[in-house]
């Protein structure tokens, strides 16, 4: 399996953005649509290396104080029906 391990930067939501998407039952973020600006993107061939470069990247400074985040995406993962 392989894996792709992505920093970006995390968008911030406006409270009435945040209040909109309770009232209509809805996805705060979609990352299909609209997806983060990534900062760094690494690959891996298998799950152990995958988790450790993501806790590589998330000792960045903007990680650990939350401007941005770390994500690990498995590349061969079935799609999901909407």
């Amino acid at each position: 399996m392989r894996f792709l391990i992505v920093r970006t930067e995390v968008r911030p939501f406006a409270p009435e953005e945040v209040a909109a998407s309770f009232l209509d039952d809805a996805p705060l973020r979609d990352e299909s649509t609209s997806p983060e600006q990534r900062r760094q993107v690494a690959e891996a061939d298998n799950l152990d290396s995958a988790l450790q470069l993501a806790r590589a990247l998330a000792s960045v400074g903007a990680v650990r104080s939350g401007r941005q985040r770390v994500k690990v995406v498995r590349l061969d993962a079935p799609k999901w029906l909407s």
